[in-house]
């Protein structure tokens, strides 16, 4: 049996998917997955075993193209026998539909009727986690879902892992501690610069090396990050932010003792990965999208104004943010990586 997974658009969301994969695996243990998503998200897919191969679509997020979405379909036409799509948009049923894909499952959505022919009507209630979303598109309508969840888990190739290592020149003589100051949603999803700061000056203190992760946008607010360490400790850290590929980012994240990370796409990949990680929540909540790992430690607030799901401050202060001090998130981090090193 062959099923196509037309993907989700963000990194988190594709690292959830992960969930979906495997659930489809234990029904269906001979059945091979593809997944249709952007170019960007391979290096996610490439990791997980579950997925055959990733097929990238062409077609920029919200972008209709009519055109390219009916050259993809016809390149995918007689070779699936089912296609489950995780977004609920319009736009994401048309290759399915086009390519005559037999079976095609998804929630309701923008009123995809007639584009869909095993279409789901959500239960927010039942299912008020994404990935419990997800995984219900692998069972039959009505059907519980088996208990224990399953974890995502990337599969990291040690030579590529060397590779990235060796290509920013880095060692692994201290531990490592990753921190990931982004968020692509919003302003008010980031924790201060002050505040990791502080945090990066602590650990490097305590023996710690500190390397700093995220996208191009994100490398201002590492420099800024940096530039609160004094000589002598700025030394122990590095500004990755827009410098590795995602592939390379992920797998330098498998060398961290610890993560601290806002609600981000490289949060849920370092969940996936494993690593000890302190999640910085504030604008948004656990309660939907939470980090799956075993070894996670949430940080927030909980102000009577959180969550509030907007990309700024609608009140101008951030104060479920700014608020959160550094102390907090130190102490998560001795409760899951507790050690002090000796500097070797």
């Amino acid at each position: 049996m062959n099923i196509l997974i037309v993907g989700p658009s963000w990194v988190g969301d594709m690292v959830m998917a992960q969930t979906l994969f495997v659930c489809l695996k234990q029904r269906h243990p001979d059945c091979q997955i593809d997944v249709l998503a952007p170019e960007w998200s391979r290096p996610i897919l490439e990791r997980m075993p579950e997925v055959r191969q990733a097929l990238s679509f062409p077609v920029g997020h919200g972008v209709l193209d009519m055109a390219t979405r009916r050259k993809v379909a016809q390149s995918l036409r007689g070779q699936y026998e089912q296609a489950i799509l995780l977004p609920n948009s319009l736009k994401s049923a048309l290759v399915p539909f086009f390519a005559g894909i037999p079976k095609r499952t998804g929630w309701r959505g923008e009123m995809r009727f007639g584009l869909l022919n095993d279409m789901r009507k959500l239960d927010k209630q039942r299912y008020p986690l994404m990935i419990e979303r997800f995984m219900a598109l692998a069972f039959e309508p009505g059907a519980e879902l088996p208990r224990p969840y399953p974890n995502p888990s990337l599969r990291i190739d040690p030579v590529t892992r060397d590779a990235a290592l060796a290509r920013f020149g880095l060692s692994l003589d201290r531990p490592v501690l990753a921190l990931c100051p982004g968020a692509e949603f919003g302003e008010s999803k980031r924790w201060p610069a002050e505040h990791f700061g502080k945090v990066a000056e602590l650990k490097i203190r305590d023996g710690w090396q500190v390397w700093l992760f995220g996208s191009k946008n994100d490398h201002p607010v590492g420099e800024e990050i940096l530039a609160r360490l004094i000589p002598g400790l700025r030394e122990e850290a590095v500004n990755l932010a827009g410098e590795t590929s995602l592939a390379e980012a992920i797998d330098l994240l498998s060398c961290a003792d610890a993560v601290v990370s806002n609600d981000s796409g490289l949060m849920h990949v370092s969940a996936a990965l494993a690593r000890p990680l302190v999640a910085v929540y504030g604008s948004t909540s656990p309660a939907f999208t939470p980090p799956l790992s075993e070894q996670v430690e949430v940080v927030r607030l909980g102000l009577d104004c959180s969550p509030c799901f907007e990309r700024t401050c609608r009140f101008g202060h951030n104060n479920c943010m700014r608020e959160l001090k550094p102390r907090a998130v130190i102490e998560a981090l001795d409760r899951l990586a507790p050690q002090s090193v000796e500097v070797r």
